[in-house]
């Protein structure tokens, strides 16, 4: 007979008994607020800031994790607050904004499609936290929750760059919008970057091809990043041809 776990108290008086770390938690709750920031931009209208916000999330949620590891201070607690986090900035955030940008034009189909976008971000970061033991550390199971947020904020911030309405580029949009929530719970597999190893020397054409990018951002930074996420989601379907194809018999 399978043993049944207990489960988890709502109120944990180990956790409120030791307290929280302070330092990784700040760049969590930073990330959150960047996240609501941009619902109340997209809300208002701004969605230029609304886009550049979501950016900064990812930003923020990128250094949460790294901070707490560099000072020990990981935690379950951290863990969690970072998936709510999450689902605030890169889940409910892009599909209200996109929806507000463009999506609105389409009536029922618009809110479908931003719904789709949501319902697989939870879904994707349900899925990783369930098998975050499990999985092969060098991949992702599914397109990463702030990838695909910057695929639906890139899209906005370089069509409003461009002077170019949400409502003329309202299919594309709904297009991006759902490809990106069905590919975050798709099982196709994306380089995670986790074994690059900093502290290793490199040939001197890779600082110069870095400072190449960090040019090319500074020039055009909403072109550059959208470029760069398109590429990105798209090396996850060039790897899993690339792999039938191999597997296919003579």
């Amino acid at each position: 007979m399978t043993e049944l776990k207990p489960r988890k108290t709502l109120f944990n008086p180990e956790v409120k008994r030791r307290g929280i770390y302070l330092l990784p938690n700040m760049f969590t709750t930073a990330a959150l607020f960047a996240g609501f920031f941009a619902i109340v931009q997209a809300m208002q209208g701004d969605f230029e800031r609304a886009a550049m916000a979501i950016f900064i999330a990812m930003v923020l949620d990128g250094l949460d994790g790294r901070v707490a590891r560099l000072t020990n201070t990981q935690s379950a607690f951290g863990a969690e607050y970072d998936s709510l986090s999450d689902m605030v900035s890169f889940g409910v955030a892009p599909a209200l904004v996109a929806y507000e940008w463009a999506l609105r034009d389409l009536g029922r189909i618009g809110w479908i499609a931003a719904f789709i976008y949501c319902v697989g971000a939870a879904l994707r970061l349900a899925r990783f936290n369930t098998t975050l033991e499990v999985m092969d550390k060098r991949f992702f199971q599914g397109l990463p929750s702030p990838a695909a947020a910057a695929l639906v904020a890139g899209l906005v911030w370089v069509m409003i760059v461009a002077g170019v309405p949400g409502g003329d580029v309202r299919w594309i949009a709904c297009l991006l919008t759902v490809l990106a929530g069905v590919t975050m719970i798709s099982n196709i597999r994306y380089y995670s970057f986790k074994d690059v190893n900093l502290k290793k020397s490199v040939p001197f054409f890779s600082i110069a091809a870095i400072a190449l990018v960090f040019a090319l951002v500074a020039y055009s930074p909403e072109i550059a990043l959208f470029a760069f996420f398109v590429g990105y989601c798209l090396s996850g379907y060039i790897l899993a041809a690339v792999g039938l194809l191999k597997r296919k018999p003579v």
